[in-house]
């Protein structure tokens, strides 16, 4: 038998205050499946996270899950914020103060001071003492703005012997042109770094009262690649000189007049990063555009490298680990993937939920972890490190998957998987061999993620001189970031600078030379 409820009022003033306590309880309890709402988003990004973690590198599926998540976590989170802005508190309801993260310390400080009325209220006395002071920090920001720099150089004369002189005038980046060098460097981050087209750009620029023509900022760009082209060529120089290199591509829509549409031209990246075996070698990352995913293009951006590369599994670079019929040597031996083998295993897992995949995936993650346990170490600890705890544990990853392989059927998806890791096993297997391998190709990985986040806003480049100028300013931006630096107050300074710079001493305007000079200057 149901629990018998209170008779309803029946007076007017009576049924008011029922209404009233009936409102708030439906509210309260809104307020509750909202924050239940909010929670669930939180587990499942969390969860989305933590599969990442185990699994070792992310799908791509997995990564759009995860940015989608945090939308619409993001959106919740504004919605609960308003709702508690219009929400009126109870008096009697003391709320916990939020914990926040110190506002950084490098921020330029204004301070506003706010002083009491000179007369004291209560007896009109203007006699005060001072007890103390409160302070509360404020985090605010300045929106961007445009100055005019007029560079006047007077003319005078010598009364004796009546020569002219004057003060020659500086160069400037774009001879005869209106744009000062740090207006170029944020246009180009903007375009590279930020993904920001440049008829987006001119649309915010509008709204500054500076009338920029898409037109016009592209021809700021493409005068700026052929400023910087020598730049960028010495980065690939510095590159291509590393001992164990990253190497991937990714596809470049590109405008065919002649055809009505767009083809399909690639972006190429070749990545140096020694910091994970200790190496002090400055990291860079290379960019090299070309028309089509033919070998030679391939052989272009790696013909002159010698050691390791991490690539995939692209027959493109089939020549480039073939002997050398000068020295009977490889000029690059291969060192495969783990990442891309573990993504197709994990394809598989999510469609089709096999426990033999998942099996795998949990033995891969522990490669993974002792990894990340060793980067940053030395050759010879990580090498020794490896020889002692990855080596057995390969050793049975490898039975486990012929013997999987032995028993589901020959034209299944997972069948396919391993086979992917099976035929290219002693290339997965070779970073157990030296120190200095990587057991990914991640680090190329990451330098690709910025140009696919750029083709999403671009949807094409212009032409195949597009493709090269944007191989350029990646170079120097990728760089730049991989060094540590702000890459607009690195590129700022560098145009400056380049117009008059001595060729042969291109050197020091390199990201990592730039940054020890710029030390040396703040001591």
């Amino acid at each position: 038998m149901s629990p018998s409820r209170p008779a309803r009022p029946t007076e007017p003033a009576e049924l008011a205050a029922y209404a009233a306590a009936l409102e708030a309880q439906l509210d309260a309890r809104d307020a509750e499946l909202r924050a239940k709402d909010l929670m669930i988003e939180k587990l499942k990004l969390q969860l989305a996270v933590l599969k990442r973690a185990r699994f070792g590198r992310s799908s791509e599926k997995l990564e759009r899950d995860i940015e989608q998540l945090e939308l619409l976590l993001g959106e919740l989170e504004e919605n609960q914020a308003e709702r508690q802005a219009r929400r009126t508190a109870p008096a009697d309801v003391v709320r916990q103060a939020p914990v926040r993260r110190p506002l950084p310390d490098h921020l330029p400080r204004e301070v506003l001071r706010h002083e009491p009325p000179a007369a004291c209220p209560e007896c009109g006395a203007t006699g005060v003492s001072k007890l103390g002071e409160d302070q509360r920090e404020v985090l605010e920001y300045v929106p961007a703005h445009f100055k005019v720099v007029v560079h006047v150089r007077p003319k005078v004369s010598c009364r004796t012997c009546e020569t002219i002189r004057q003060a020659p005038m500086p160069p400037l980046p774009i001879e005869r042109g209106v744009p000062g060098p740090k207006l170029l460097a944020h246009v180009a981050v903007a375009k590279y770094a930020d993904h920001l087209p440049l008829y987006r750009q001119s649309e915010i620029y509008q709204r500054s009262g500076v009338e920029l023509d898409r037109s016009t900022l592209a021809d700021w760009i493409g005068r700026l690649g052929a400023l910087l082209a020598p730049l960028a060529a010495e980065i690939g120089r510095h590159a291509r000189a590393g001992p164990s290199l990253h190497a991937d591509d990714t596809p470049a829509p590109v405008l065919d007049p002649g055809r009505g549409k767009t083809k399909t031209g690639r972006l190429w990246t070749l990545v140096r990063d020694e910091r994970p075996w200790g190496s002090r070698a400055p990291p860079a990352a290379f960019y090299l555009y070309s028309p089509d995913r033919r070998g030679e293009h391939a052989e272009a951006l790696l013909g002159s490298c010698r050691g390791f590369l991490h690539a995939d599994g692209y027959a493109g670079f089939n020549t480039l680990y073939a002997p050398d019929p000068k020295t009977a040597t490889p000029r690059l031996v291969e060192v495969a993937c783990w990442a891309h083998a573990r993504r197709k295993l994990y394809d598989v897992h999510l469609a089709t939920a096999s426990p033999a995949a998942e099996e795998a995936l949990a033995r891969i993650a522990e490669l993974f972890a002792i990894e990340a346990g060793i980067s940053g170490r030395g050759p010879a600890e990580r090498l020794a490190v490896r020889q002692q705890r990855t080596v057995p544990l390969l050793e049975q990853l490898r039975l486990f998957l012929d013997d999987t392989l032995a028993r589901i059927s020959a034209k299944s998806s997972l069948a396919g998987a391993i086979r992917y890791a099976r035929t290219r096993w002693a290339a997965l297997c070779r970073f157990t061999t030296d120190g200095r391998l990587e057991m990914s190709n991640n680090a190329a990985e990451r330098a690709i993620r910025p140009l696919a986040l750029g083709r999403k806003n671009y949807l094409f480049a212009g032409s195949d001189a597009g493709g090269e100028r944007a191989a350029i300013l990646y170079t120097l931006i990728q760089t730049a970031k991989l060094n540590g630096l702000d890459p607009e107050a690195y590129l700022a300074d560098v145009i400056d600078r380049i117009a008059d710079h001595p060729a042969s001493r291109i050197g020091e305007l390199l990201p990592w030379s730039w940054a020890a000079a710029t030390q040396q200057q703040a001591a």
